[in-house]
């Protein structure tokens, strides 16, 4: 691997290759762009209605000159009328390719709040990194990641809508580090990415508290590479908001394995590790330890009064691409995602799972979020449930195909 480039003030760590992990990323540059990413196949349901979880790098990057005057269901318009503001990322704040970053806040009701995870894609290597060629990821913050008209739980005029009155802090992804990183990354040949996803991420949850600080219910989640940090910041908004309801929602990111090799690996890449919370839960772990579904379990030991919950579809194609490139056997997708559950549950972190039939990806940010039913029991209903404290069930289909 090509030396990493020292990063001020932050460290960079070290990363040691492991020749059976490296066997599995050759078989990755040789595939297709669009099985490289575990947000590269659309979304959406239609043109007008896009989805938060990317598809492909969008353009130029935006900034933070045209922020418009927030409103507030007190005092504004209706909720649904509230307009999104651009908000400028801090100092350290940054995408893959430097370029700034930044958020956007819808100010609504200031006691319920969400924190949303966007997706778009990862990376690890040379080729699925590269600025110029490659789609396995968005390196960029640009006017396409405006939620506004999005679909699915963006949709605040639809009357079913469990979130349709709360204020919103949505954090857009740029990094390919499933917004986990902290570290910067020269690949060889003049490509240096900044893996900064935790540092954006947590520039997100200090905004959500600087500007909703008594707020008493606090919905966590995102989509795809966005459902994978959901857990750790419901645990870390479980510590600003100690008297808060929160509630945790990882959506179509639950059927990748904790894997010591790939942990250590690709972890390492990113800096991951060494950007985990400083809980006393993960004082003690190497970066072995260090691995996606982990953070569910590290998060519910941290915070266990945090309501965790999980929405997949059986046969995720994007999951099951992403999974196989990295050298995991995802010909059953289903059982992937079972298992990750039940070993964390098996640590003692409850877990609620809607486990959905098909190989979709994603749900959140679709209009599908309002018409899913399994089992006979619709989805925006039991989120609605989970949102309001009340117990749910797991549903889980029974002919996944």
């Amino acid at each position: 691997m090509a030396a990493m480039r020292s990063r001020s003030p932050r460290s960079v760590i070290a990363v040691t290759l492991l020749s059976t992990v490296m066997v599995a990323l050759t078989a990755a540059c040789s595939a297709t762009s669009d099985q490289v990413a575990p947000d590269s196949s659309p979304t959406t349901t239609n043109a007008s209605a896009p989805s938060p979880s990317k598809a492909a790098p969008p353009s130029a990057p935006i900034t933070a000159t045209n922020t418009t005057t927030a409103t507030t269901a007190e005092t504004g318009p209706p909720a649904q009328q509230i307009e999104w503001q651009p908000v400028a990322g801090g100092e350290d704040c940054m995408c893959a390719d430097g370029s700034d970053w930044n958020l956007w806040v819808r100010e609504a009701d200031p006691n319920k709040v969400m924190l949303y995870f966007q997706g778009g894609g990862a990376c690890f290597n040379a080729a699925m990194c590269d600025f110029a060629t490659s789609e396995s990821y968005d390196r960029t913050v640009s006017a396409d990641d405006d939620p506004t008209g999005y679909s699915g739980i963006f949709d605040f005029a639809n009357p079913k809508n469990p979130v349709g009155d709360w204020s919103v802090v949505f954090v857009p992804y740029c990094t390919g580090d499933v917004h986990l990183g902290d570290a910067t990354n020269d690949y060889g040949d003049g490509l240096v990415v900044e893996h900064n996803g935790m540092v954006n991420a947590r520039f997100g949850l200090a905004e959500l508290n600087r500007r909703f600080p008594g707020a008493n219910e606090v919905f966590v989640t995102g989509s795809s590479a966005g459902g994978v940090p959901s857990p750790l910041f419901g645990g870390m908004a479980a510590d600003l908001y100690p008297d808060a309801r929160v509630t945790v929602l990882a959506d179509g990111s639950g059927a990748y394995p904790s894997v010591p090799a790939i942990n250590a690996f690709i972890g390492g890449l990113w800096g991951a590790f060494g950007a985990r919370p400083a809980w006393p839960e993960t004082a003690e772990l190497t970066s072995e330890q260090w691995g996606i579904p982990d953070a569910f379990t590290y998060a519910g030991k941290h915070a266990p009064n945090v309501v965790m919950a999980r929405h997949d579809h059986a046969f995720d194609q994007v999951q099951a691409n992403f999974s196989a490139l990295a050298g995991i056997d995802a010909s059953e997708l289903d059982v992937l995602i079972t298992d990750n559950g039940a070993k964390v549950e098996a640590a003692g972190v409850t877990i609620a799972d809607y486990l959905a039939p098909g190989s979709a990806h994603t749900i959140l940010g679709k209009s599908d979020f309002y018409t899913q039913t399994v089992g006979g029991v619709a989805l925006v209903d039991w989120v609605t449930s989970l949102l309001a404290g009340k117990p749910v069930d797991d549903v889980r289909c029974t002919t996944c195909n």
